[in-house]
């Protein structure tokens, strides 16, 4: 009897990879094509009225200020493509226990170091606390309703004041609240935030604060953040 082998599945190309994630956005957030469309006419439009504001009486002069139009128009296409699918996949996630360990796990700028697994969860309503350091200090992170996590957040900044009591730290709500902050917006706030601590006392406080050991709280049901990385067109 023949054997029958398995083969791996082949990856899709760029090309292909690229456009899965524009179907992706395109579904997700049907704006972005406008958003993409005018980021890729604009140099192209710009190049050309260089093109015959400078280089009227040469061809080759206009053809080159076309072509760099043109090469500036599919880069800004593709930053405005990959800042859109970024979106579109947060959108996804968004709501879902778990969602901000996602982004903590593939979003933060360097500098910053996190883990996406919760360092407080409620059993009944998987609210969630995360924690984050970097040149803005300590970061605490509640997931889910304010009302749910506020005190959550308190229990944990008295924990990390214990033994980092001249550190910054700074609470940020991802949530259903109004004032909240929207989950493809986190890093970016994040970013954002005072400097308060060089390389090395970001080095010194993440050790520091490793020696409140670590929980064992499960990651909450709902989503892997491990798996859940936004789609970037390479």
């Amino acid at each position: 009897m023949a054997r029958t082998q398995s083969t791996p599945a082949k990856e899709p190309g760029r090309l292909k990879q690229m456009y899965q994630v524009f179907q992706m956005t395109r579904r997700s957030d049907p704006t972005s094509i406008w958003w993409m469309l005018l980021a890729f006419l604009a140099p192209l439009a710009l190049g050309i009225v260089l093109g015959l504001i400078f280089s009227r009486e040469s061809l080759i002069g206009l053809l080159l200020w076309i072509v760099a139009g043109l090469l500036g128009g599919v880069l800004l296409f593709l930053i405005v493509l990959g800042r859109r699918a970024e979106k579109a996949a947060y959108s996804q996630i968004d709501g879902q226990p778990g969602a901000v360990g996602a982004v903590l796990k593939s979003s933060l700028r360097r500098g910053w170091t996190a883990s996406e697994m919760p360092v407080a969860v409620s059993p009944r309503t998987q609210d969630a606390v995360y924690r984050a350091v970097g040149n803005g200090g300590v970061v605490l992170i509640g997931e889910g309703p304010a009302s749910r996590t506020q005190k959550m957040l308190e229990e944990e900044r008295r924990r990390v004041a214990r033994i980092l009591p001249n550190v910054t730290v700074t609470f940020m709500q991802v949530g259903p609240d109004p004032d909240s902050v929207p989950l493809h917006k986190l890093a970016g706030r994040m970013s954002k935030l005072k400097r308060s601590l060089n390389k090395a006392e970001v080095r010194a406080v993440a050790n520091r604060l490793s020696s409140l050991g670590k929980n064992g709280l499960p990651i909450p049901k709902g989503i892997d953040p491990t798996k859940v990385r936004a789609p970037r067109p390479r």
